[in-house]
């Protein structure tokens, strides 16, 4: 006699991602793992009376979303300071500080997320701008992609910056010509003790700056402030249909602090948590990285990779690209590490059996990133290591058939695309060449290469919401040229939010899937996203979130 199910989902159009059996109507869940998928009749059969059933309506059914690059402490924060989201222009801006200051009286730092770049009218602030819209307490400002900030005096007097300071290589904190700081920080090294002076004493982007733990140790209550705050940002990323997060910085601290919050039965999502290498760390340290492999091991957190920087972002001109900028032919960007020291890096590592994953945006940040890859499979030979390269955002033509051959993955976010319809338009003659658009974000070109690509947020740099990332894979705007826009099917779309992230954290066989045996992570959606206009699929939204047989999340 069939075991009665803990929990059936009937009445779905249910996408499997399993190719030899790829679509069903019902799923049923017992024990924390899918005990069978099939025709609704015979699923309902499998329901006893302390069964849940849940009926999907003919809405579209899924493996969780995995979203393969996160920020969770950072992503988690986020959704407590002030958002700017949308905010454009000196009257907006003075209005969003002012409101939030009088609302926070107490915050020690007023800190913006999400501020655009030329966010007054094209301009960037000064401390001075700044200065004349809050002079009194400390103002900052960081950008969508967490590697630029901007700051008022007060700030930086508070941060010890206003004079200037020793910085990591690949960090700025720039001067203006009468010899104190502007308030325009590149790169974590320039703008992490600015950070440190917010309300969480910046222990959520340690993991991001340093890599380290809090020195001195984080006190009771801060532990517990600090759990409470990732909890928090575990249930919103459960309300999107997320079942699984790679974070893409860590430390030890974190892997505690959620380690604490799974004992209490508060973790929504599985974690992966890295070890974050920086170019000042003696190599070394990379026994940690080892040791934190060792200790975390489970399904629900764990770790096994080692994360880099090679670059940093197009906007502040700190990617590291091959020719100098259209707009700045003598700026060619920001090497985190020099090209022999990374790849000592990635010999160690890989001897070490630790997955990569670097951070790399411009196309010599891609290449330098690809030659690591290629000297540590020349030092310890071929495996099946899954090295990742984060974002792409330009490559050359000639190192995208590099990807696939030396065994490495595409790991690639569509919203942060200027036609994804999120960000705005690159300009011609600014960032870009007219002849780099064509291989800029170039999901389907590297796709057809036969590499494996891996689709993911990056939170919170976007929104850790799926759909809106998937439709703008599926149906990204289309400026004209030079731009070669060329579009994701929703399938392949799919795999690479389900299947495929799934695979790259060598996790085949166990999730990722809607099979019998695999872990039951499952999202019910509000619709049937097959039957929706590729440019609405933004709109879609979960219903119902499953991870391991246990509802995360219920609209």
């Amino acid at each position: 006699m069939a075991q009665q199910a803990d929990m059936v989902i009937l009445n779905g159009r249910v996408l499997t991602m399993d190719d030899s059996s790829p679509r069903a109507e019902a799923v049923a869940i017992a024990g924390g793992l899918i005990q069978a998928v099939g025709d609704t009749a015979d699923i309902r059969a499998l329901a006893g009376p302390g069964t849940q059933v849940v009926d999907a309506g003919g809405a579209t059914v899924l493996p969780g979303f995995i979203d393969s690059h996160v920020h969770l402490f950072q992503g988690a924060a986020s959704l407590e300071f002030m958002s700017l989201d949308g905010v454009y222009g000196l009257a907006a801006l003075r209005e969003a500080i002012n409101k939030y200051a009088a609302e926070n009286p107490q915050e020690p730092l007023i800190l913006g997320m999400g501020t655009s770049y030329g966010i007054l009218d094209g301009v960037e602030p000064t401390r001075h701008d700044l200065d004349a819209i809050l002079a009194d307490r400390p103002v900052a400002l960081l950008a969508p992609d967490i590697h630029t900030v901007w700051a008022n005096t007060k700030a930086l007097e508070r941060a010890g910056l206003l004079h200037g300071a020793k910085v990591a290589e690949g960090s700025t904190i720039v001067m203006g010509s009468d010899g104190k700081a502007t308030g325009l920080l590149l790169e974590t090294g320039a703008f992490g003790p600015v950070i440190n002076l917010s309300k969480t004493g910046g222990r959520d982007m340690l993991g991001y700056v340093t890599g380290n733990d809090p020195e001195p140790p984080a006190t009771a209550a801060e532990r517990a402030a600090d759990r409470a705050l990732i909890t928090r940002g575990l249930k919103h990323a459960a309300s999107k249909g997320v079942t699984t997060m790679h974070n893409m910085d860590g430390n030890f601290y974190q892997l505690e602090l959620l380690t604490e919050i799974d004992a209490a039965g508060d973790l929504a999502a599985r974690m992966q948590v890295p070890f974050h290498l920086k170019n000042f760390d003696p190599l070394d340290r990379l026994e940690e990285a080892a040791e934190m492999k060792r200790k975390y091991t489970g399904d629900r957190i764990w770790s096994g990779v080692v994360k880099m920087f090679m670059d940093g972002v197009i906007d502040a001109r700190t990617a590291l690209m091959i020719r100098g900028y259209p707009d700045a032919p003598d700026v060619t960007g920001d090497a985190v590490f020099e090209p022999e020291h990374f790849n000592e890096a990635c010999r160690r590592i890989d001897a070490l059996g630790l997955q990569i994953c670097v951070h790399a945006i411009g196309d010599l940040a891609v290449r330098r990133t690809l030659d690591g890859y290629q000297a540590a499979r020349e030092a310890n030979g071929a495996r099946d290591s899954r090295h990742r390269l984060e974002h792409i955002e330009v490559i050359t033509p000639e190192d995208i058939p590099r990807i696939s051959a030396l065994g490495a993955v595409a790991s690639m976010q569509p919203l942060h695309s200027a036609v994804g319809g999120h960000f705005g338009p690159i300009p011609q003659g600014t960032i870009l060449h007219d002849d780099q658009y064509p291989y800029a974000f170039a999901w389907q070109r590297i796709r057809d290469s036969g590499a494996p690509l891996t689709f993911s947020t990056d939170w919170p740099v976007v929104p850790v919401d799926v759909m809106p990332s998937i439709q703008a894979a599926v149906a990204p705007v289309d400026p004209g040229a030079p731009w070669d826009v060329r579009p994701q099917s929703l399938m392949d779309t799919l795999a690479s939010y389900t299947r495929d992230n799934a695979w790259v954290e060598f996790s085949e066989g166990s999730k990722g899937q809607l099979v019998p045996g695999q872990l039951g992570d499952v999202v019910v959606m509000d619709r049937d996203i097959e039957a929706m206009a590729p440019g609405e699929l933004g709109m879609a939204k979960p219903l119902l979130t499953i991870c391991g047989g246990q509802v995360t999340y219920s609209a």
